[in-house]
């Protein structure tokens, strides 16, 4: 067990929470429906990957490396990926048209990802 990890995945996984009922409650009314879908996109992608990080959480401690890398891919993938689609999404109602050079920002989260998800991949290959 991995308590820090545990921790941050925890933290991850309250935003997720919390963003998912702020987006259902609050932000249904301000967005319109392409807006939504973008909302919804990143709070899935936020939790998928909160969980990720809790399985990571749990991998023997011996495998420190690529469980390290993993958990920060994820980390990173979150706040890229998920955090530029919020800002994305909410650019109209913060009044923050340049929020739209964040777009390349998200294909950079998906990468981290995918980093990540590759690391565990490694991670199974090299298990005896």
């Amino acid at each position: 067990m991995n308590k820090p990890l545990i921790i941050i995945a925890s933290a991850f996984g309250i935003l997720a929470v919390i963003l998912g009922a702020f987006g259902a409650h609050a932000l249904k009314t301000q967005l319109d429906s392409a807006g939504l879908e973008v909302w919804k996109t990143a709070v899935s992608y936020h939790f998928y990957h909160t969980i990720a990080l809790l399985f990571v959480s749990l991998l023997p401690a011996s495998k420190s490396k690529p469980v390290n890398l993993a958990a920060c891919f994820f980390s990173l993938g979150i706040l890229f990926f998920s955090g530029s689609l919020y800002l994305i999404s909410t650019k109209d109602i913060l009044n923050m048209s340049g929020l739209s050079m964040l777009g390349p920002v998200t294909p950079i989260g998906g990468l981290f990802f995918i980093l990540g998800w590759i690391s565990l991949m490694f991670l199974a290959i090299k298990s005896k």
